[in-house]
């Protein structure tokens, strides 16, 4: 990631100003500034027409019942052609006007897919299968989040000091059942 960052930041510069200064030899310093502002018009233009077609084509996937994971991969791509026809410079200009090209948007989307799919790792892990297995005994990944007991549909509320599917009953000390002593205390 670190050489990308370097690449992007120092090397890409350098080479923009490079082309800059031979086109600049080649046609002057007036075409080459119309050429570049010319270029960042007609890609926000093409951009423009392409991303109203996208989104037309993601609400008939999602009308039909599909995830439009292929469109938002080329939203992505239409999203970084932007940022590269917006940046002023002829590499980053022909970067740009290539993931402006649907066949190639496509096939780039699908290699993320691809990639994506041949990276991802799913486990799944009950906890309590196998003998004398705990919560933790098979995997030592703690997932931290929030939860809320929701009242099943048409069941009876549970009887004070008791909660749904409870079956301890209310602390002789008079407490709630489910804290520790120091918060039913009041600490």
């Amino acid at each position: 990631m670190g050489l990308v960052l370097f690449t992007v930041m120092i090397v890409v510069p350098i080479l923009e100003i490079t082309v800059f200064i031979l086109v600049g030899r080649y046609i002057g310093l007036w075409p080459t500034l119309v050429c570049i502002v010319l270029t960042a018009l007609i890609g926000t233009v093409i951009i423009r027409f392409q991303g109203i077609g996208l989104i037309a084509t993601a609400r008939k996937s999602i009308a039909a019942g599909e995830a439009p994971v292929g469109e938002v991969l080329q939203g992505l791509a239409l999203l970084v052609a932007g940022a590269l026809l917006i940046t002023p410079g002829f590499i980053t200009d022909t970067l740009g006007f290539l993931l402006l090209i649907p066949p190639l948007r496509r096939r780039l989307a699908v290699g993320l897919v691809a990639q994506a799919t041949r990276r991802a790792e799913v486990r799944v892990h009950a906890a309590g299968t196998g003998a004398g297995a705990g919560p933790r005994a098979r995997s030592d990944v703690i997932i931290e989040g929030e939860w809320q007991e929701v009242e099943p549909a048409g069941a009876e509320p549970p009887a004070p000091g008791r909660g749904w599917g409870k079956s301890e009953v209310a602390p002789a000390d008079g407490g709630a059942p489910d804290l520790p002593p120091a918060r039913r205390a009041g600490g």
